[in-house]
C-alpha cells in the first residue's frame, strides 16, 4: 500500500535562520583570523533587537555588530516597515570566554588525541531518491524557497515578497518505497500589504491571497521545474497547492516570531528521514562534534550509497566529552544492502579500515573544517549541497579586509567511493 511522507524548509529570512546566519558569520570571521579558535555563538532576534551570546577562546579581533548588520542586510531586512532592519536594529553583544573546564577536556598535546567537545550521538543519512542522495521531499522544499528568494531579490516579478517564508512538500511513495508523485505543496510567504480598505478589508485580503497563489502556480513552480527537470515526472496534475493557508502574512520575520540559533535542526539535516541526535550546528566550531561528526556521518552515508553498497543508509556515531575515539559506529541499510554481510559487519569493517577516521581532529583535517566555511550552511540545509571552491572576504575589528579561498561542503564529496568498493570487493 502507498504511503505519504512530508518535509519542510524555511527561508533565509525566517527568524530562526536569521539567527543561524549571524552565528555562523561570526564563527567564520573568527576562524578566518584564528583557525584554532573555540566558538559557541548563540543569537536571538526579535522586534528591532539582536542579542549575541556564547563562549569563545580566540586571538581574533572582530566587530560583531558590523557582521550582524551585514548579514541582516544581505537577507533583505532593509526597510523600517519590517520592524527589523539592518540599519536601526539594536545589537547586544554578550560573548564571553570559554570555560577552562571544557577546554582542558578538549585540547591535548597530540592533536589527534583531541577530545570531543561534548557527549552525544550524531547521525548521517543518504538515499538514492535524488542526485544529491537526499530525500526528495526535503530537496524540493529547499529548492522552492531558494527560487522564491531569487525572485524576490531580482525585483521584477512578485515584487510584494518579503524575506520570511516556509515550504512543505508531501510525496506519495509506492509499495517499492520509491517516490510516485507530489501530493501536496505548501508555500507560506511574507508579503507587503496590497490594499488597505477599511470598508471591506476581508475581501481585499482574499483577493491578495488569490493573487499570491496564482503567482506561485504560474511563476514560481514553472521556474523551479525549468531548473530542476528531474522533478517533472512527479507532477501528475492532481497535486494540491496551498499558499498562505491562514490568509494574510504581512507581519513576519523577527517581528512576527522571535528567532533562535539552532531551532531548525530537521530542516538543516534530512527533513525527518533517518534520525537526528538533537544537537544543533550553527555557531559551533568543529571541535563540537554536534557539528563535525554529523558532517562526517553524512560523508560516510553518502559515499556508501554512491558506491552502490546500499540504496539507503543511516549512520550513527557517539562520543563522550573529552574522549577522542567514538563510543560506537552504527550502520542501518534498511534491508537495501547489496553486500552479503550484516550491517553490523559492514560497520565493523569500515571502522577498522580507518577510511573514515571518526576522531574529532581527524574529521577536522579530512573535511577541512578549520576554515571559514559555515555562513553558507546556515540557510537551505547543511546536507545535500554542492561542494565548491570560493573566495570569501572578511574584515577585522578595524575594518581591514582580507580574502581567503575555501572549499565549501566538503562532506558532500563522494571521494571515498573507490576505497569503499575496494574494501568490500564491490
Amino acid at each position: 500500500m502507498s504511503y505519504f511522507f512530508s518535509s519542510e524548509s524555511v527561508s533565509e529570512g525566517h527568524p530562526d535562520k536569521v539567527a543561524d546566519q549571524i552565528s555562523d558569520s561570526i564563527l567564520d570571521n573568527i576562524l578566518a583570523q584564528d583557525a584554532n579558535a573555540k566558538v559557541a555563538c548563540e543569537t536571538l532576534v526579535t522586534t528591532g533587537q539582536v542579542i549575541i551570546a556564547g563562549e569563545i577562546k580566540t586571538s581574533a579581533l572582530i566587530n560583531e555588530q558590523d557582521i550582524a548588520r551585514e548579514v541582516i542586510k544581505k537577507i533583505g531586512y532593509t526597510k523600517s516597515d519590517y520592524k527589523f532592519d539592518s540599519e536601526s536594529c539594536g545589537i547586544l553583544n554578550a560573548l564571553h570566554g570559554q570555560s577552562p573546564d571544557i577546554n582542558r577536556g578538549v585540547e591535548r598535546e597530540d592533536p589527534y588525541n583531541q577530545g570531543a567537545g561534548d557527549q552525544g550521538m550524531m547521525f548521517g543519512y543518504a538515499c538514492n531518491e535524488t542526485e544529491s542522495l537526499m530525500p526528495i521531499s526535503l530537496d524540493m522544499s529547499h529548492v522552492l524557497l531558494i527560487e522564491l528568494a531569487a525572485i524576490r531579490k531580482e525585483g521584477k516579478e512578485m515584487t510584494y515578497l518579503r524575506p520570511d517564508s516556509k515550504s512543505q512538500v508531501t510525496i506519495e511513495y509506492g509499495d517499492d518505497n520509491q517516490p510516485k508523485r507530489v501530493d501536496t505543496i505548501v508555500i507560506s510567504t511574507q508579503h507587503d500589504e496590497f490594499i488597505v480598505n477599511p470598508a471591506n478589508q476581508l475581501k481585499a485580503d482574499e483577493e491578495m491571497v488569490d493573487q499570491i497563489r496564482e503567482d506561485v502556480k504560474n511563476i514560481l513552480l514553472p521556474r523551479v521545474l525549468a531548473k530542476h527537470p528531474q522533478y517533472k515526472s512527479l507532477f501528475k496534475g492532481d497535486y494540491k497547492l496551498l499558499v498562505n493557508p491562514t490568509g494574510k502574512f504581512v507581519i513576519g520575520g523577527p517581528c512576527g516570531d522571535t528567532g533562535l540559533t539552532g531551532r531548525k535542526i530537521i530542516v538543516d539535516t534530512y527533513g525527518g528521514k533517518g534520525a537526528h541526535g538533537g544537537g544543533a550546528f550553527s555557531g559551533k566550531d568543529p571541535s563540537k562534534v554536534d557539528r563535525s561528526a554529523a558532517y562526517a556521518a553524512r560523508h560516510l552515508a553518502k559515499n556508501i550509497v554512491a558506491a552502490g553498497l546500499a540504496d539507503e543508509v543511516l549512520v550513527q556515531v557517539a562520543y563522550a566529552i573529552g574522549v577522542a575515539e567514538p563510543m560506537n559506529l552504527f550502520i542501518n541499510t534498511y534491508g537495501t544492502s547489496k553486500l552479503k554481510i550484516s550491517d553490523g559487519e559492514m560497520a565493523k569493517k569500515i571502522s577498522e579500515s580507518k577510511i573514515f577516521d571518526m576522531r574529532p581532529k581527524a574529521i577536522e583535517d579530512r573535511l577541512k573544517l578549520r576554515n571559514p566555511i559555515y555562513a553558507e550552511t546556515a540557510a537551505y540545509g547543511h546536507m545535500g549541497r554542492k561542494p565548491k571552491v570560493v573566495t570569501k572576504t572578511f574584515f577585522d575589528r578595524y575594518g581591514k579586509s582580507f580574502s581567503r579561498e575555501v572549499e565549501l561542503f566538503t562532506w558532500e564529496k563522494t571521494d571515498c567511493v573507490d576505497a569503499l568498493k575496494k574494501l568490500f570487493n564491490a
